[in-house]
């Protein structure tokens, strides 16, 4: 399952954050894992079913689905802080690299108010500049993987000395237990121009370099403009967004506001909307009323309270991940168990038909024939490039009849 780092300094709204996007108002299915630790949530991303499409009503089992809206599971992780010298391991430094690395992209949740401090105390809003928080992560994560880069330079210069390996590939050796993938690599050499130049003629600047691209491309980073509703965000949300290019402006309390209203009945609200509905006038307190006037006026500027757009950043246009609906019925669009249309695959931009055939099951994999594409009714091969939202029968030696 794909995962998400959470990140941010104290009271600056993480826990807010994190809470708001792991709460669901409804009651969710099982899911194939059994134990969650406290840090770790399920968050989700959202995209129109294809019920919709389809004219049927659906019961997923592991996904959700609400009014034609499928919400995916994803896991979040709320990463240990960071504290200057994290890098070196004071604080809890070797715990948050050590989750950072698992992560597939990170949000870091900042108080664009300017109303929490460098060490997290509460002041006057607009008398702190969050870019420094911005800037701090980057840093001490630079630093980190700088390190450990540095750390293994003899080996890795023997290994350039000795060898005809390429840089590519003795990096691909060296950052393999990172979390870091061979084509972040790859990238990060060919942008920074030292793919063709000896490893072991790299200058600290070099390697400076070198590691602000990979951790770019291998740990992509949203920020999460958190406390946007407050009047001194504006101005702090432009400058951070000028150095930027993923910044979302958020009121993790409204959005944990219109969960709780959403359960008691209050309002009609799904995370990610554009707007939400008065249910029951009746039971809205004044206070109530002004806040929920608030949030209306925060999601009327930015579109929505911004949690679930975090997330559908980060699943569709940063990692650009696809939906695909495996089915075992073409007729009915059911498992064999006659849920309808009961999964909703999270996939990379790319995956094959017998890739995900081994997602479904390994057996479904090794004994594959073809797929079926539902809504054309021909039949697609193994190599088949699966487009979002398709909806595929797979056929193998197992399951043909």
């Amino acid at each position: 399952m794909m995962q998400i780092g959470l990140i941010g300094k104290a009271n600056v709204g993480k826990s807010t954050f994190f809470n708001a996007a792991t709460d669901l108002s409804v009651e969710t299915a099982n899911y194939p894992f059994t134990t969650i630790k406290p840090n770790i949530g399920i968050c989700y991303a959202r995209q129109t079913c294809v019920c919709t499409e389809f004219g049927i009503k659906d019961n997923p089992i592991h996904s959700i689905c609400i009014d034609g809206i499928r919400f995916i599971p994803v896991q979040i992780l709320d990463v240990a802080g960071l504290v200057p010298g994290a890098h070196m391991g004071k604080g809890l430094g070797n715990q948050f690299l050590d989750d950072a690395r698992q992560v597939d992209a990170l949000v870091h949740v900042v108080d664009v108010s300017g109303s929490t401090d460098q060490e997290g105390r509460s002041s006057s809003p607009g008398s702190y500049d969050p870019s420094q928080d911005v800037n701090f992560v980057e840093e001490e994560f630079d630093l980190w993987l700088m390190s450990i880069i540095k750390r293994d330079l003899t080996t890795t210069t023997k290994d350039a000395a000795s060898t005809n390996l390429s840089n590519d590939q003795i990096l691909r050796k060296r950052l393999s237990g990172l979390g870091i993938n061979e084509s972040a690599i790859d990238l990060a050499l060919n942008l920074t121009g030292l793919k063709i130049k000896k490893i072991n003629t790299w200058t600290e600047q070099d390697i400076l370099f070198f590691t602000k691209m990979v951790r770019e491309k291998s740990k992509p980073m949203v920020i999460a403009a958190n406390k946007a509703d407050v009047s001194t965000a504006d101005l702090n949300i432009q400058a951070i967004s000028k150095n930027h290019t993923w910044v979302i402006p958020c009121t993790s309390e409204g959005e944990s506001l219109l969960k709780k209203a959403s359960k008691n009945g209050i309002v009609h609200y799904l995370p990610g909307d554009n707007s939400f509905e008065l249910r029951n006038i009746s039971n809205v307190t004044e206070k109530q009323s002004h806040v929920l006037g608030v949030v209306s006026k925060f999601i009327k500027k930015y579109g929505s309270t911004g949690i679930q757009r975090v997330i559908n950043t980060i699943c569709f246009e940063i990692l650009e991940k696809i939906v695909v609906y495996p089915v075992e019925n073409e007729i009915g669009l059911t498992d064999k168990k006659g849920n309808i249309l009961p999964e909703a695959y999270l996939v990379d931009k790319g995956t094959t038909a017998k890739h995900l055939a081994a997602m479904v099951h390994k057996d479904l994999e090794k004994g594959f024939l073809f797929a079926i594409d539902i809504r054309t009714k021909k039949r697609v091969g193994a190599d088949y490039h699966l487009k979002n939202n398709d909806v595929i029968k797979i056929v193998s030696a197992l399951n043909r009849s």
